[in-house]
Protein backbone atom coordinates (compact mmCIF):
# COMPACT_ATOMS: atom_id res chain seq x y z
CA UNK A 1 0.00 0.00 0.00
CA UNK A 2 1.37 3.86 -0.61
CA UNK A 3 3.27 5.35 2.08
CA UNK A 4 0.08 7.47 2.68
CA UNK A 5 -2.70 4.88 3.28
CA UNK A 6 -5.18 5.25 5.91
CA UNK A 7 -2.76 4.25 8.54
CA UNK A 8 -0.35 7.14 7.62
CA UNK A 9 0.07 10.56 9.71
CA UNK A 10 -0.62 12.09 6.48
CA UNK A 11 -4.01 10.81 6.21
CA UNK A 12 -6.80 13.08 7.20
CA UNK A 13 -10.06 10.17 7.65
CA UNK A 14 -12.53 13.76 7.48
CA UNK A 15 -10.89 14.82 4.49
CA UNK A 16 -12.93 13.71 1.13
CA UNK A 17 -9.99 13.78 -1.19
CA UNK A 18 -7.27 11.67 1.58
CA UNK A 19 -10.30 8.94 1.06
CA UNK A 20 -10.34 9.21 -2.93
CA UNK A 21 -6.71 9.09 -3.19
CA UNK A 22 -7.06 5.36 -0.24
CA UNK A 23 -9.51 3.98 -3.16
CA UNK A 24 -12.16 4.28 -0.09
CA UNK A 25 -14.04 6.44 -2.31
CA UNK A 26 -14.70 5.83 -6.39
CA UNK A 27 -13.29 7.98 -9.12
CA UNK A 28 -11.59 8.24 -12.23
CA UNK A 29 -8.04 7.82 -12.48
CA UNK A 30 -6.16 9.60 -14.95
CA UNK A 31 -2.76 8.55 -12.99
CA UNK A 32 -1.06 7.31 -9.95
CA UNK A 33 2.36 7.28 -8.19
CA UNK A 34 3.40 6.85 -5.08
CA UNK A 35 3.08 10.94 -4.33
CA UNK A 36 -0.05 11.96 -6.29
CA UNK A 37 -3.14 10.79 -7.71
CA UNK A 38 -4.86 12.41 -10.46
CA UNK A 39 -8.29 11.93 -11.18
CA UNK A 40 -11.29 13.24 -13.51
CA UNK A 41 -13.22 16.14 -11.78
CA UNK A 42 -17.06 15.52 -11.04
CA UNK A 43 -18.15 18.17 -12.37
CA UNK A 44 -15.72 19.25 -15.40
CA UNK A 45 -15.69 22.95 -16.72
CA UNK A 46 -13.99 21.63 -19.93
CA UNK A 47 -13.58 19.21 -22.59
CA UNK A 48 -10.35 18.19 -20.28
CA UNK A 49 -10.63 18.77 -16.42
CA UNK A 50 -9.01 16.91 -13.86
CA UNK A 51 -6.96 17.37 -10.61
CA UNK A 52 -4.26 16.25 -9.31
CA UNK A 53 -3.86 15.90 -5.33
CA UNK A 54 -0.68 14.75 -3.34
CA UNK A 55 -1.67 11.92 -0.99
CA UNK A 56 0.03 13.53 1.95
CA UNK A 57 -2.63 15.39 3.30
CA UNK A 58 -1.48 19.35 2.94
CA UNK A 59 -4.78 21.57 3.15
CA UNK A 60 -3.70 24.22 0.87
CA UNK A 61 -1.01 26.38 -0.87
CA UNK A 62 -1.22 28.30 2.19
CA UNK A 63 0.80 25.31 4.13
CA UNK A 64 3.27 24.75 1.43
CA UNK A 65 6.58 24.83 3.14
CA UNK A 66 10.12 24.25 1.83
CA UNK A 67 9.49 20.89 2.35
CA UNK A 68 6.87 20.30 -0.20
CA UNK A 69 9.82 21.75 -2.95
CA UNK A 70 10.14 18.20 -4.14
CA UNK A 71 6.54 16.97 -3.91
CA UNK A 72 4.99 20.89 -5.71
CA UNK A 73 7.96 20.32 -8.29
CA UNK A 74 6.83 16.95 -9.47
CA UNK A 75 3.42 17.72 -9.44
CA UNK A 76 3.67 21.07 -11.35
CA UNK A 77 6.19 18.90 -14.35
CA UNK A 78 3.31 16.19 -14.29
CA UNK A 79 0.50 18.40 -15.16
CA UNK A 80 1.75 19.58 -18.54
CA UNK A 81 2.16 15.82 -19.89
CA UNK A 82 -1.34 14.61 -18.27
CA UNK A 83 -3.12 17.56 -19.89
CA UNK A 84 -1.38 16.15 -22.85
CA UNK A 85 -2.33 12.76 -22.43
CA UNK A 86 -5.50 13.73 -21.60
CA UNK A 87 -6.68 15.56 -25.20
CA UNK A 88 -4.95 19.15 -24.50
CA UNK A 89 -3.77 20.50 -27.86
CA UNK A 90 0.04 21.34 -27.74
CA UNK A 91 1.40 24.85 -27.13
CA UNK A 92 1.15 27.50 -28.11
CA UNK A 93 -2.19 27.38 -29.70
CA UNK A 94 -3.52 24.70 -27.11
CA UNK A 95 -2.81 24.64 -24.01
CA UNK A 96 -4.40 24.57 -20.37
CA UNK A 97 -4.94 26.26 -17.15
CA UNK A 98 -3.90 25.72 -13.44
CA UNK A 99 -5.90 26.51 -10.97
CA UNK A 100 -4.90 25.69 -7.16
CA UNK A 101 -7.89 27.77 -5.12
CA UNK A 102 -6.45 28.90 -1.56
CA UNK A 103 -8.93 29.50 1.22
CA UNK A 104 -12.40 30.35 1.26
CA UNK A 105 -11.41 34.35 -0.57
CA UNK A 106 -9.56 31.77 -3.10
CA UNK A 107 -13.03 29.70 -3.63
CA UNK A 108 -11.23 26.56 -2.16
CA UNK A 109 -14.38 23.94 -1.41
CA UNK A 110 -12.50 20.74 -0.51
CA UNK A 111 -9.35 21.59 2.11
CA UNK A 112 -6.83 19.19 0.69
CA UNK A 113 -4.05 21.14 -1.62
CA UNK A 114 -5.62 20.24 -5.36
CA UNK A 115 -4.26 21.30 -8.86
CA UNK A 116 -7.01 22.39 -11.32
CA UNK A 117 -5.73 21.32 -14.79
CA UNK A 118 -8.29 22.29 -17.54
CA UNK A 119 -7.94 22.66 -20.73
CA UNK A 120 -9.40 21.49 -24.57
CA UNK A 121 -11.41 23.83 -26.96
CA UNK A 122 -13.40 27.22 -26.00
CA UNK A 123 -15.63 28.17 -24.92
CA UNK A 124 -15.68 26.86 -21.95
CA UNK A 125 -18.54 26.09 -19.09
CA UNK A 126 -16.41 28.16 -16.39
CA UNK A 127 -13.22 30.06 -16.48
Amino acid sequence: MSQHSVHSPGFDPNCLFCKIAAKQIPSRAVYEDEQVYAFHDISPWAPVHFLIIPKLHIASMAQVGPEHAQLMGHIMTLAPRLATEQGCRPYPDGGFRLIANTGQDGGQEVHHLHLHVIGGPRPWAKG
